[in-house]
C-alpha cells in the first residue's frame, strides 16, 4: 500500500519564522504525497484585538461566536493558508491551499453536546477522500486550513488536531498512512522541563500509567487520547515530535511514536 503522511503544525511554529523556515526545508524533500493541516497561530488574536472584538478561550479552546468565525476565516482560509502555500512553491514544492468547504472536503456539524457552548465550533462528519485522492495527482501536498461547513451554508471553526485525526483515519483505507503532530518540543516528555527526557514510544498500557502517575496533564492528554484513536481505525503509526526535526521523525531517530503495541 502506498505510503501516505497526514502532518500537524501547531501554532508556535506558524509564530516562529526560523522554525517554520526549518521545516518547509524538510517537508519540501519528503518524496511521498503528504497532507499539511495547521491552525492560525497568535495572527487571529492579534487581529481581534485590534478589531476590539473580545475572545473567549475555555481549555485553550477558543469560543466561536459570529464576529470571531470572520476572523478566523480571514486569518486561517486566507493569510495563513495562503502564505504556506506561497512558501511551498519558492522551494519547489508543488502545493494547493483549501478548508474543508472547498470540494466539500470536510462536512461537520455545530457541536452541540459539550456541555459549553463553542459557538460556531464544527465536529467532523465527513471525509471526501476522493477528492484528495484526485488532486495528488497534480500536486505533492495539500495544504488545509481548519475550517469545515455543514452543508447548509454555515462555516465552523474545528480544531486542527481533530482535523488532521479524522483526515488520517478516512486516508488510511486507501494509503499506509501515517500521523505526525509536529510542534515546539522534541516529543512527549516525561519531564515537561527536560527536553532530554522525550518517551520513544507509548503503548496503551503506558499511556494509562502516564495518565495515572500524572506525569502528563492538560493538552497532552487529549492529544494522545486522538493519537490511539487513530492507530485503533487503521493509522499505522503516530508521532509526535518537533518540527524541525520532520526528517528523523520519519525515520524513527526522534520524537514519540504512538502504537498499539
Amino acid at each position: 500500500m502506498e505510503r501516505l503522511f497526514v502532518i500537524k503544525i501547531g501554532g508556535n511554529i506558524i509564530d516562529d519564522e526560523t522554525a517554520l523556515s526549518a521545516f518547509f526545508k524538510q517537508f519540501s524533500e519528503v518524496e511521498v504525497k503528504k497532507v499539511l493541516v495547521h491552525g492560525g497561530g497568535k495572527l487571529a488574536t492579534e487581529l481581534a484585538q485590534q478589531l476590539h472584538i473580545a475572545q473567549q478561550m475555555i481549555e485553550g479552546r477558543r469560543i466561536t461566536d459570529a464576529e470571531t468565525l470572520k476572523i478566523v476565516t480571514m486569518v486561517y482560509a486566507g493569510l495563513i493558508n495562503k502564505k504556506l502555500v506561497a512558501q511551498l512553491q519558492a522551494l519547489g514544492c508543488n502545493a494547493i491551499g483549501m478548508t474543508g468547504v472547498d470540494g466539500n472536503l470536510i462536512r461537520s456539524h455545530k457541536r452541540t453536546n459539550a456541555g459549553i457552548d463553542y459557538g460556531f465550533v464544527g465536529d467532523i462528519d465527513y471525509v471526501n477522500t476522493a477528492l484528495l485522492t484526485n488532486l495528488f495527482k497534480e500536486v505533492e501536498a495539500v495544504v488545509i486550513a481548519p475550517i469545515t461547513h455543514d452543508k447548509n451554508g454555515q462555516l465552523l471553526n474545528t480544531n486542527a488536531d481533530t482535523i488532521a485525526q479524522e483526515l488520517a483515519k478516512a486516508l488510511a483505507g486507501k494509503y499506509a498512512v501515517e500521523l505526525i503532530y509536529c510542534f515546539e518540543k522534541p516529543g512527549v516528555l516525561l519531564d515537561a522541563n527536560n527536553d532530554n527526557s522525550v518517551i520513544a514510544h507509548i503503548n496503551k498500557a503506558g499511556f494509562q500509567d502516564l495518565k495515572d502517575t500524572k506525569a502528563i496533564y492538560d493538552g497532552m492528554i487529549p492529544k494522545l487520547t486522538n493519537a490511539f484513536a487513530a492507530v485503533d481505525s487503521g493509522v499505522s503509526k503516530v508521532i509526535i515530535g518537533r518540527a524541525g526535526q520532520l526528517t528523523q521523525l520519519i525515520e524513527g531517530n526522534a520524537g514519540t511514536t504512538i502504537s498499539n503495541g
